[in-house]
């Protein structure tokens, strides 16, 4: 027996990151997380900055990191078009704990709602960095 499959398309401002089949994609919208398989009902909604999964049709993983976005889902086609994707091998942990430090340390120091308006976004983007490798590293990929 075949499985089902779907298109998933995922495009930044930059480029086209990845167009193929898909068996399931695993993804966070503004509402929460999603799990959206080949027949799903349309649907358009708001991304926040975490990991988007793919589940190839040879059963691997193709895991990628979006800054926000949004995510257009037809019965068969699935499009992400991200504010700024990396693959998950581009993530880098230690960068992402250093943005996170930094966020915290400008957090304490607030000089202004400006500012901390901006840590607080910082902060939240380092924290979902973090949550997407952690992920990766559990799904062993």
């Amino acid at each position: 027996m075949t499985a089902m499959v779907m298109r998933l398309d995922i495009v930044s401002a930059e480029k086209a990151i990845f167009s193929g089949a898909v068996e399931m994609v695993y993804l966070t919208g503004e509402m929460g997380e999603l799990g959206i398989a080949p027949g799903h009902a349309p649907l358009v909604t708001s991304l926040k900055p975490g990991d988007v999964r793919a589940i190839l049709p040879e059963g691997k993983e193709a895991g990628f990191y979006v800054t926000g976005g949004m995510v257009e889902v037809q019965p068969y086609v699935v499009t992400v078009l991200a504010d700024t994707v990396l693959r998950m091998d581009e993530l880098d942990e230690a960068a992402a704990l250093a943005a996170r430090a930094k966020a915290e340390r400008a957090l304490a120091e607030k000089s202004s709602e400006i500012d901390f308006a901006r840590a607080s976004a910082e902060l939240a983007e380092a924290i979902a960095r973090l949550r997407s490798i952690q992920r990766l590293r559990r799904h062993g990929r």
